[in-house]
């Protein structure tokens, strides 16, 4: 573990998940940037290298740090499609909603190459590496997923190249990743954490239709899920919708959050989530993967009155017979919640409720690093 951090771990799958506490961490005002990202024109100066995009900065980083290289981006919009594929590389914006990583690729779109962009390469920003960590900053996807969804001939949910828009994406090689007060938005398939552990504590998130999904270790402490408009194609919308490995026992994990919405959203149209089963090819064909049994939970949550009484929701894949309308019903899956309050808090009709005990074992694997 960095020594250089003041955190907590929560011990996910026999790796530490690094969870930081509120406020500072130690080594922010005792060491400089490495880098700065700034406009040429914006006549300032700095003790850092200035790179015109963050691209540029990420690559003056080593290849294989083993210590935060620090990162400073300016207040500004910065339009790029960026990954960062080096270890320990730290972002800070000046400023939360001022500091923006920002682009637009949506799966249905064409993308540079001509081909449509798929869902697995919109991201704004990837994480393809270690210990990396992010604050103050908005990383959005600026597709508008809401003004297409109205278009009679726009990309809609339904279709499997469509709307899905990532803003985040923790990919294959992140692994210990900190997210803290960060904006992170978009409209559909928002935030992206399909690997390694990621902390996100005290960040924003938007979406309104399986906006946090993938089959990585999640922690969510202190963040607003905040669930957008969908007046059509259809109005119901889904948090979340995790594909863990079945031999990993967590899954996505929401402490102390608190559930939003638009002011618009309908009572009553928005599941916790429901259960993504990805396909895998095997000897005898290519169907549903039974290895991947989705897992949540929500502990001591605050939930508007969006939230659906049944809480969770099936979700459909293909079959083994290949039936690509087989349904993997909540109760297969590891959804759960605990002492939920709030307008939209029930005794949800699907999902566990989980017992204090229960809900203690989650919460006791939280130690001081």
């Amino acid at each position: 573990m960095n020594p250089l951090l003041h955190r907590r771990s929560v011990l996910a799958a026999g790796a530490a998940l690094p969870l930081a506490t509120a406020g500072p961490p130690a080594w922010s005002a005792a060491r400089a940037y490495d880098a700065v990202v700034a406009k040429p024109a914006s006549g300032r100066t700095f003790a850092a290298p200035a790179y015109p995009s963050l691209s540029a900065a990420i690559a003056a980083a080593p290849a294989n740090g083993t210590r935060p290289f620090r990162i400073l981006i300016t207040r500004g919009i910065w339009t790029e499609q960026v990954v960062v594929d080096k270890p320990f590389v730290h972002l800070i914006g000046e400023d939360r909603s001022g500091s923006v990583i920002n682009h637009l690729a949506a799966s249905g779109l064409a993308a540079p190459d001509g081909r449509p962009w798929g869902t697995f390469r919109t991201a704004t920003l990837f994480v393809r590496a270690p210990d990396f960590h992010a604050e103050t900053l908005t990383i959005n996807n600026a597709f508008d997923g809401l003004a297409e969804m109205t278009k009679s001939n726009g990309l809609h949910s339904h279709n499997g190249a469509g709307p899905q828009a990532v803003a985040l994406m923790m990919d294959k090689g992140s692994d210990r990743a900190v997210v803290r007060a960060c904006d992170i938005l978009s409209y559909q398939d928002t935030l992206f954490p399909d690997a390694g552990s990621t902390l996100f504590n005290r960040c924003l998130i938007t979406g309104s239709y399986d906006f946090i999904f993938g089959g990585g270790r999640a922690w969510f402490e202190g963040c607003e899920i905040r669930s957008r408009t969908r007046p059509a194609d259809p109005i119901e919308g889904y948090v979340t919708a995790p594909s863990t490995p079945i031999d990993q026992p967590f899954g996505f994990v929401f402490k102390d959050c608190r559930l939003t919405k638009d002011a618009d959203v309908r009572p009553g149209s928005v599941f916790l989530g429901r259960p993504w089963r990805p396909s895998s090819a095997f000897p005898d064909g290519r169907y549903g993967d039974p290895r991947y049994v989705g897992a949540a939970a929500f502990l001591g949550c605050w939930m508007d009155d969006h939230i659906a009484p049944e809480g969770w929701t099936e979700m459909w894949y293909t079959g083994r017979d290949g039936n690509p309308r087989t349904m993997l019903q909540p109760e297969e899956a590891r959804f759960a919640t605990f002492g939920s309050t709030g307008p939209g808090a029930a005794d949800f009709g699907r999902g566990r409720r989980l017992s204090a005990d229960e809900a203690g074992r989650i919460t006791r694997s939280v130690v001081l690093g």
